[in-house]
């Protein structure tokens, strides 16, 4: 049986856990480093996604569970490299997202440049969703998106999501929050 560590594998993806020491070594920028211990290579471009690790490091203080929740390198095995990053931004039911209904979990997910517009978002969003249903039965998930952010719209709505809210995020701004409710078996 699949631990909730392992990695999670799609058709054309390896979605992988960054652990707390590489997750530390990437925000002290030493990508190489990080690369030779997941065993790919880390695009620069990542360094301009670090607060996925800033905001990592602080679930992981409030919260030891988060563990598997936390950031996974988006990794094209073939040519081991990370192309992407994709997390939950906590475990299933925080008290701050009870207003869409309770046990559910928030994603967050960036492809760096060159991979974008190939269907690797939505391949990697997809294997989340299915890692959090089978492993712990969650069936409702949001995303929040900025309404300039076009490729993710598309890729919210493609998944049938729903509109739910606007938010004004301290650190990203205005966004549209989305629900999906995926019925249980």
């Amino acid at each position: 049986m699949q631990d909730i560590y392992d990695d999670i594998i799609t058709s054309r993806l390896v979605l992988r856990l960054i652990e707390e020491n590489i997750a530390e070594i990437c925000l002290s920028g030493d990508l190489k480093t990080a690369g030779q211990m997941l065993g790919i290579t880390i695009s620069e471009e990542l360094l301009e996604n670090i607060g996925f690790f800033e905001y990592g490091r602080e679930q992981l203080k409030k919260d030891s569970l988060y563990r598997p929740w936390s950031a996974r390198a988006v990794i094209l095995p073939e040519e081991k490299r990370m192309i992407g990053i994709i997390r939950f931004h906590s475990r299933p039911d925080p008290e701050h997202i009870h207003a869409y209904g309770r046990n559910a979990a928030e994603l967050g997910y960036g492809i760096f440049t060159p991979y974008q517009r190939q269907g690797y978002a939505t391949e990697a969003v997809s294997a989340m969703m299915n890692w959090a249903r089978q492993k712990f039965g969650t069936h409702r998930f949001l995303a929040s998106v900025s309404p300039e952010n076009k490729a993710s719209l598309r890729l919210v709505y493609s998944f049938g999501f729903t509109k739910v809210d606007e938010v004004m995020d301290e650190v990203d701004g205005m966004e549209h929050v989305f629900l999906k409710v995926i019925p249980k078996d």
